[in-house]
């Protein structure tokens, strides 16, 4: 019988490649992990002027200046729920606030309904969600205090999947309600059953690289989009509006790390032409953090968007996870706790033990800092979080693993322990969506660019980077040259496109931005092969579930 589902497998690879490409001389150039794993590759951009304008856009540029009046909805998004039949619709009404007296606004005053229907001139249904307003308080002397404008968010329940509906936001008793805009739900969970194309993209930031990104992105065409942390990089800023690439550097005896809250609009109006018609999917990264006032952290990130992590049984924003057709997404957060004997990883072990992959075949996680980056930038410092948690994925049996965090763009073979193991998953690092901070370019392997352990501790306090004990790096800490689980990477601003073809195969292409919209930087038939790597968690990950 094994002979038979390999024979299975390949036949499935030619119609899924065929499927992807056309057919022809070109489907056959398109390797997979079958043929893997690879050597590594790098890919050198020593000339800077292929690192684009990693320049901010100011705050009179007319894609970023407030357009609305009184009222009247903007910032407009929309997210996904656990499952298809449900979203989420956000959006801001009402003005920031920036200074030392500033008055919240009165979320009670302005309604938060969602008209919506199938055709574009006849909105039959309504929802009601809630709204709110948060703060970013400094209690310093010259600094500026910030309070949001209302902060609505409606969950939309009983749609049908892959059908487009139409909607309206806002209150129509005073009248404010947005223009007519348009979304499309996500395919039932089942296992013939994919978005055509996901967008996977990191550390965005609000830059002219951003903006070649984002048209980059949306030439794709994409169903849905990740985003995998370190959305706006606010914290970049003073709040008197003065920013800088590296906030240490030029701000280095500020008595809090400020933070200019104005960026995230800036932010949420340049992206709702695309969000507004596109589900978004965010986890928080590092630069969302954001501390204040009475040891509060990370508040714009958990009150500006929309998540699913009720309806998917989490009590926190930083993780959570939804279905998409024939995937299952796990969203986790490396900014709070991830101990065996944490929430989250409780959380964890009953949201994979859930899954059924024989209605969701495909299994993905994401998280804003990667484990299996080989760059200089950021190298190893979240060992604790992958001793804690890698068996338990492994165990389970997930495909992919997303990450953003370093500004570049890398790989891997299939890996688990820095081993390379046909049944791990592929580490896939997308961190250089066009943040103001310079583009990773060093690899830890580098001939003097092996960091110190001691500059390495992990961000939750712990300390777990170490010299290797086995393998080609025993007893150091780096590799000293391109590790064997790094297949390819580069430094480059782009961003991803995920194509699922079937239960089996899936499509991974990631675009450069300065190459024109149709040019493939690097490209990988993903294949799941179940019946070489069955789903087995060991006795004592059943135990851990009660």
């Amino acid at each position: 019988m094994a002979n038979w589902a390999v024979v299975v497998t390949l036949l499935l690879s030619a119609v899924a490649v065929g499927e992807g490409c056309g057919g022809g001389a070109a489907c056959s150039a398109v390797p997979s992990t079958l043929d893997g794993p690879f050597a590594p590759v790098t890919v050198r951009l020593d000339d800077e002027a292929f690192r684009g304008e990693a320049v901010d856009l100011p705050e009179t540029d007319p894609r970023v200046v407030r357009r609305v009046r009184g009222f009247e909805p903007e910032q407009i998004s929309v997210s996904l729920s656990a499952t298809a039949d449900s979203v989420w619709i956000s959006w801001v009404t009402g003005d920031y606030q920036m200074g030392n007296d500033i008055q919240p606004l009165d979320p009670a005053k302005v309604a938060s309904i969602v008209r919506y229907g199938r055709l574009r001139h006849h909105l039959a249904w309504k929802a009601t969600g809630h709204s709110l307003v948060y703060s970013q308080i400094y209690p310093f002397k010259g600094m500026q205090n910030y309070t949001s404008g209302i902060i609505h968010h409606v969950r939309l329940t009983g749609l049908e999947p892959s059908t487009r509906y139409f909607y309206r936001c806002g209150d129509p008793s005073i009248p404010a309600l947005s223009t007519t805009h348009e979304f499309r739900t996500m395919p039932v969970s089942g296992p013939k059953s994919y978005p055509k194309r996901i967008a996977v993209v990191g550390d965005l930031g609000l830059t002219y690289n951003t903006t070649s990104t984002v048209d980059h992105m949306k030439s794709n065409k994409p169903d849905l989009i990740l985003l995998l942390g370190d959305v706006t990089y606010a914290n970049l800023y003073l709040t008197n509006g003065t920013g800088s690439k590296c906030y240490s550097c030029s701000f280095p005896n500020t008595p809090i790390h400020e933070s200019y809250q104005p960026r995230w609009d800036y932010w949420a109006r340049f992206m709702e032409p695309t969000v507004s018609k596109i589900p978004i999917m965010v986890i928080e990264g590092n630069h969302e953090e954001e501390e204040q006032v009475g040891d509060k952290t990370f508040e714009a990130y958990s009150s500006r968007f929309a998540f699913p992590n009720k309806e998917s049984g989490s009590d926190s924003t930083f993780y959570y996870s939804f279905k998409a057709g024939g995937i299952h997404f796990v969203m986790l957060g490396a900014y709070i706790s991830y101990n065996k004997s944490g929430d989250q990883y409780k959380w964890l072990l009953r949201d994979l033990a859930s899954v059924d992959r024989r209605v969701t075949p495909w299994l993905i996680a994401t998280w804003h800092p990667p484990w299996y980056s080989t760059y200089k930038a950021h190298y190893r410092e979240v060992e604790c979080m992958r001793v804690e948690m890698e068996e338990l994925l492994y165990s389970y049996g997930v495909d992919i693993v997303f990450n953003g965090h370093v500004h570049a763009y890398e790989r891997s073979n299939r890996v688990y322990n820095y081993t390379l193991d046909p049944c791990a998953p592929i580490h896939i690092m997308v961190g250089d969506g066009g943040n103001r901070e310079k583009m990773a370019v060093n690899h830890a392997d580098d001939p003097g660019h092996c960091p110190d352990p001691a500059t390495t501790p992990d961000d939750m306090g712990g300390f777990c980077a170490f010299n290797f004990t086995s393998g080609p790096a025993e007893g150091k800490f780096c590799w000293d040259h391109q590790p064997d689980y790094s297949a390819y990477r580069e430094s480059s601003f782009g961003h991803g496109i995920l194509e699922v073809k079937n239960e089996t195969h899936a499509l991974w292409t990631w675009h450069r931005n300065q190459d024109s919209y149709k040019s493939i930087g690097d490209q990988l038939y993903i294949v799941r092969q179940p019946h070489k790597c069955p789903i087995l968690p060991n006795s004592a990950t059943k135990m851990n579930l009660f």
